[in-house]
Parts: structure tokens; C-alpha cells; sequence
């Protein structure tokens, strides 16, 4: 299965990552990553400078490497009245995922930011933490993916996620939330992961679905 590995929310040296975003790519590639999406975190002080950046490397490293390269951006930590404007903002300056920084249960997100993030329409809404049942419904209906990660810490409440996605029927991805070389997942590390958030092999092979779904839709 590892021509289907795909990372939609990794972090480069443009943000708070180790590598430049061609080795992380590079070292994607040879780890057998068919797609990964650079998602570098963002306020409205850095979000023009990351997309261009990404924009511009990602259409050389796909055009030379066996390797589908995605621009991206993570809204991080930002006040809740800037979901939209700067949502929009990342898409114009041709962002081709946006990834909101969820209310992990191991920082101080700020209260109200998944409802915020899932209201705006953001792709993927990371590590949600103690996501709620109206915000569970609130992704069904705007067509969020929940994320379910590998990230140390982040990963506590995968369980909590897992179960309030499949209670409700919201759609889950698995991603690393990348920071540093040794982050990067295997098959098996996504499975395992998977699995210990409580989900079935099929509910493993629906969020391999929707992360291909993602890629079709902006590619």
C-alpha cells in the first residue's frame, strides 16, 4: 500500500520544521510517499511570504521528482475573526490546502477555534482535540476532514476524534503533523496509529480514501 501514502500536513524550515522544503520532499519521496502537502504555520505577519515560497518550489520539485508536491499553509494560533479573511487570503496567493491549527489538548488554542476553523471551510482541521458533537456535525456539513495524528501529544485525544467522526459520520485523514526527519510515517505507523485510535480497517482504508479524494479535488 505504500504507492498510496499520502501526508497532507507536514512542516518545513519555513516555519517552525528542520528541513528545507526539497529535502523534506526528497526524503518524502524515498520514504515512498506518492503525495505530501507542505503546511508550513501561518498568521496574517507570514502567510503571503510561506504560500509564495511553497508555490514556487512545489511546481519545480513536482516537475523534476516522482513525487506529487502540495503548497499548503496551517492557520496557527490566530484570533477566530481571522479564519475567513485569511482562508481566503491563502487560497488567492494560490495555497492548495489550508489546515487549521486545531484545539490540541497539549497547547493554548484559543477556545472556539474549531468552530471557527470549521465555519471558514478549511480542508483539514488538525488535532481537534476534545472536538464536540456540534462541531463534529458542523464538519459533516462543511465538508472538513477531522485529522487523526501521529505528532506526539496532539495524538491524545485521537481516540476522542475517532470516536466523535464515526458517531456522526465526518470524514478522517491520517497525517504526522512532520516537524523534524525522524516524524516521518511509515504504512505501519499510520496504521498502528490507526488503530490505536480505535479505528477499524475499514475506517483505515476510508481515510486513505480521503486523502485521495483531497488530492483529486486540488490537483
Amino acid at each position: 500500500m505504500n504507492n498510496k501514502l499520502i501526508d497532507l500536513h507536514t512542516h518545513s524550515l519555513l516555519s517552525d520544521g528542520a528541513l528545507l522544503p526539497s529535502e523534506l520532499v526528497r526524503r518524502y519521496e524515498c520514504a515512498g510517499f506518492k503525495a505530501v502537502a507542505i503546511t508550513d504555520h501561518a498568521d496574517s505577519s507570514n502567510i503571503d511570504f510561506i504560500i509564495e515560497s511553497l508555490v514556487r518550489v512545489s511546481k519545480q520539485l513536482s516537475k523534476y521528482w516522482n513525487i506529487k508536491v502540495i503548497p499548503g499553509i496551517e492557520l496557527t494560533h490566530i484570533p477566530l475573526q481571522q479564519f475567513s479573511p485569511l482562508l481566503k487570503r491563502a487560497r488567492a496567493k494560490g495555497a492548495k490546502i489550508v489546515v487549521a491549527h486545531g484545539e490540541s489538548p497539549v497547547e493554548p488554542v484559543i477556545r472556539g477555534t474549531n468552530r471557527a476553523a470549521l465555519s471558514a471551510g478549511v480542508d483539514i482541521l488538525a488535532h481537534p482535540g476534545n472536538i464536540t458533537k456540534e462541531d463534529a456535525i458542523l464538519a459533516v456539513k462543511r465538508g472538513v476532514c477531522l485529522e487523526i495524528t501521529t505528532r506526539r501529544g496532539h495524538s491524545r485525544a485521537n481516540r476522542h476524534v475517532a470516536n466523535m467522526a464515526k458517531r456522526y459520520s465526518a470524514k478522517v485523514v491520517i497525517n504526522s503533523d512532520m516537524h523534524l526527519p525522524g516524524n516521518i510515517p511509515s504504512h505501519a505507523m499510520f496504521i498502528k496509529t490507526a488503530k490505536l485510535a480505535g479505528l477499524s480497517g475499514k475506517d483505515i482504508t476510508r481515510a486513505y480514501s480521503n486523502s485521495e479524494g483531497l488530492l483529486r479535488k486540488i490537483c
